[in-house]
């Protein structure tokens, strides 16, 4: 793995990052960023995904509602959630999670670490689509504060069903794009592997993403983790000002109106 430090990295290596092993969990991240985190289990419908982790947490004495997605640590966790990739039950999860925090008015602060929804016969077969495109439309009508962290991979719908925020924010080693640049290469140049030189042309990592105005700023990282968490509890907080001084009808136009401008 390039060295975290290192700033004069390139698409294949920022990738090559999203993906190591070394990133923090999902766990890690809750533990080290909030406190008296109480996961809730079950979409109320048909399972309880382990690929999606969610509940109840205090940020600085607030109450917010935290969701993440899970790749695992051990190679059982890994296969139970699908290396990250959730299935319908697991999209279903979080939007019962926010429609709670809607209902109490805690914010909500997604982290996501995803290739992508799972793409398995079982995941369509319970309405894949249907699952991602529901978040997609009832996150964008919500009357609370949605923060977004990409601390990993950003893979396509699986991705934006819990990015779509009224801020996005991504780790330094992090990737947010439609889809993998395996599959960006096999599909435009019918070779996989020219992965790296698809990952250049994505623009797909955290700089060329802030040019262009789709995420709203870059989490630094470190070998210490304890100075990660310090840098997202800071921005957490300025944006948690920042978005509760807004009205319900401001935060659902404005929100609305950033995804309507990609």
């Amino acid at each position: 793995m390039v060295s975290l430090l290192d700033k004069k990295k390139t698409a294949a290596q920022i990738v090559a990052n999203a993906r190591s092993e070394e990133k923090m969990s999902a766990y890690e991240l809750i533990d080290g960023i909030f406190s008296e985190f109480m996961e809730i289990h079950g979409d109320r419908l048909s399972d309880d995904d382990a690929a999606i982790v969610g509940g109840i947490a205090k940020f600085n004495d607030t109450p917010v509602t935290v969701i993440a997605t899970n790749k695992g640590k051990s190679a059982e966790e890994r296969l139970r959630t699908h290396f990250g990739c959730p299935e319908p039950s697991g999209y279903r999860k979080s939007l019962r999670l926010i429609k709670q925090a809607e209902k109490f008015g805690r914010p909500v602060i997604t982290l996501v670490n995803t290739a992508g929804a799972y793409p398995g016969k079982s995941a369509e077969e319970n309405g894949q689509g249907e699952a991602i495109a529901r978040n997609l439309l009832e996150i964008s009508s919500v009357k609370i504060p949605v923060i977004s962290m990409i601390y990993g991979e950003g893979g396509s719908g699986g991705a934006l069903a819990l990015a779509c925020g009224d801020r996005v924010w991504m780790f330094e080693n992090s990737m947010y794009s439609v889809l993998s640049p395996e599959g960006f290469a096999a599909i435009l140049w019918k070779d996989s592997s020219r992965a790296d030189e698809a990952a250049d042309v994505m623009q797909l990592t955290p700089e060329k993403l802030l040019e262009q105005h789709i995420i709203d700023g870059i989490v630094p990282e470190s070998r210490s983790h304890k100075r990660v968490f310090k840098a997202v509890k800071k921005i957490l907080q300025k944006e948690l000002i920042d978005l509760e001084k807004l009205t319900s009808f401001e935060l659902i136009e404005k929100r609305q109106q950033r995804f309507r401008q990609f």
